[in-house]
């Protein structure tokens, strides 16, 4: 029996590898907002919700949702395709599904935006639930995405595992109540995620399954 019935991922950074169009799409909304990219840390903005990305920036609420619609703008047409699939990500859901995991996601893209990115990228036959932010504030942020999930009949019992790549995943699964495993190829550095104790570091996506899947 796998150590775990069903996953959570996170997707950019953990599935996706998505920085060259999440900062493409950083750098020209702030540029159009009258900002200089070239003087922000856009890799700061790897994993965190839009708002409150863009709030570091902007006190105004109606600058801060101009940003956000600015970004969401250039990232549908050209951002959601500056992206791949991290090694091993496919045999990883392969796995998985094959073993009777069921597996989700917690994004903090809307829905709506993380829909056609899995199936351009060829993984969205693996989930039994995609699982997002909204497009407003009603479920906007990583805490609010997994208590969501949690509702769904398939994920509300057994044992759920988290897995993610930033501080925001792993204060996530805290907030509610789901250890945490934290993947170190992605965006965030092992000193930020060791210091939310996560039960795993997975060096690659095999290690991660073979975790995942080690009998209990």
């Amino acid at each position: 029996m796998p150590r775990y019935d069903a996953v959570l991922f996170d997707v950019d950074g953990t599935l996706i590898h998505s920085r060259p169009g999440i900062e493409n799409s950083f750098a020209y909304a702030f540029a159009e907002m009258g900002l200089d990219p070239a003087q922000i840390d856009l890799s700061r903005y790897l994993g965190p919700p839009l708002r409150w990305s863009f709030g570091q920036h902007f006190s105004d609420e109606a600058d801060v949702e101009r940003a956000v619609e600015i970004y969401r703008d250039r990232y549908a047409r050209l951002g959601m395709h500056e992206c791949s699939l991290f090694p091993g990500v496919r045999q990883l859901l392969e796995r998985l599904r094959a073993a009777g995991v069921r597996l989700a996601t917690a994004t903090s893209k809307p829905r709506e935006v993380v829909l056609p990115i899995l199936e351009e990228q060829d993984i969205l036959q693996y989930f039994d639930l995609v699982g997002g932010a909204s497009m407003d504030k009603s479920v906007d942020t990583k805490t609010a995405v997994i208590r969501q999930d949690l509702t769904d009949p398939n994920f509300s019992t057994g044992r759920v595992l988290m897995v993610g790549d930033r501080r925001d995943d792993m204060q996530g699964a805290a907030d509610c109540g789901l250890p945490a495993a934290a993947v170190l190829y992605g965006y965030g550095s092992r000193e930020e995620l060791e210091a939310w104790n996560p039960v795993y570091l997975a060096p690659d996506c095999a290690a991660l399954a073979d975790f995942i899947l080690q009998s209990v």
